[in-house]
C-alpha cells in the first residue's frame, strides 16, 4: 500500500493531494498537525480493505500545494467541502484525527448532508483544552523557529502550522449543541488533550458517543488494533 500513487485535485486556491484506494463505503481520513495523508495510506489502509477510502493532506502539509499567510481549521474544513462537493462524493464516512479531528467537528456543523457518520480522535475545541505541558512545548517551538526565521530560515509555515495549536479552532459551544449527526469521540488513555475538555465537547453533541481506546496514547492512537476496530464497528452498523 506504500506505493499508492498521489492524485490532485485543483480548486481556485489550492491543489489538494490525496490517495484513493478499495471498493465499498465511502471513508475519509483527516490527518493531523504537520502530518499528512501518508499516516493512512501507508499505514492505515490493511485495515479498512472494505471501504472505497480518501487520504487527503490538509492545506500547508503534505504535498497540497498553496500560498498562505496564515491557516485556519475552517479554512481547512471548506477545503474539504469543495473536495467532496468537486468529487461528488456523499454519505461519507470521515475520520478526523487530532487537527483533523477539529476539521471534522468544523464539517459536522458546517456540512452535514454530506457526511453519513463522523469519527473525530482526540479533539479539541479550544487552545486551553490542551495539556499545559504541551501547551508550553509549542510555545517554545514557535520562539525558537521565530528566532531561526529573523536568521533567513524559512519557517514560516512551520509556524503557522504552530498557531493552529496555539488558538482556538473557531466553534464555539451553541455552535456543537447544532450538530445532528452521528459522532464517535475517541481518545487515548493517555492525553495531550484533557480529557475533561473532550468529554465537554461529547456532552453538548447530541448524538456524540464517547470512547477511550485503552493503552494509547495521543501520538499512537491510531496505530491501536481497539481504534481500527472501533472505526470498522461504527462505520459498518446501519444505524
Amino acid at each position: 500500500m506504500a506505493n499508492l500513487k498521489t492524485s490532485y485535485f485543483n480548486l481556485d486556491d489550492i491543489k489538494i493531494a490525496y490517495r484513493e484506494f478499495g471498493d465499498g463505503p465511502i471513508l475519509m481520513f483527516l490527518h493531523g498537525n504537520s502530518e499528512s495523508k501518508k499516516l493512512f495510506a501507508d499505514y492505515q489502509t490493511k485495515h479498512f480493505v472494505k471501504f472505497h477510502t480518501f487520504a487527503l493532506d490538509s492545506r500547508g502539509h503534505g504535498q497540497s500545494i498553496s500560498q498562505d499567510d496564515q491557516y485556519t481549521i475552517s479554512q481547512f474544513s471548506q477545503d474539504v467541502i469543495r473536495f467532496c462537493e468537486g468529487k461528488g462524493l456523499k454519505n461519507i464516512n470521515l475520520v478526523g484525527y487530532s487537527d483533523g479531528g477539529n476539521i471534522a467537528l468544523h464539517l459536522a456543523h458546517k456540512a452535514p448532508g454530506l457526511f453519513r457518520k463522523i469519527i473525530a480522535i482526540s479533539p479539541n475545541t479550544l487552545a486551553s483544552g490542551t495539556e499545559e505541558k504541551s501547551l508550553r512545548t509549542f510555545k517554545r517551538m514557535k520562539k525558537c523557529l521565530t528566532k531561526l526565521g529573523q536568521l533567513g530560515f524559512n519557517t514560516k509555515k512551520q509556524i503557522m502550522r504552530i498557531d493552529l495549536m496555539l488558538n482556538d479552532i473557531g466553534l464555539d459551544d451553541d455552535q456543537l449543541r447544532q450538530i445532528s449527526l452521528p459522532l464517535l469521540i475517541l481518545y487515548a488513555e493517555k492525553e495531550m488533550i484533557q480529557v475533561s475538555h473532550i468529554q465537554h465537547i461529547a456532552n453538548l453533541i447530541p448524538n456524540a458517543d464517547l470512547k477511550m481506546i485503552p493503552g494509547s496514547t495521543h501520538m499512537n492512537i491510531l496505530h491501536n488494533s481497539k481504534t481500527h476496530e472501533a472505526i470498522k464497528a461504527y462505520f459498518l452498523t446501519k444505524s
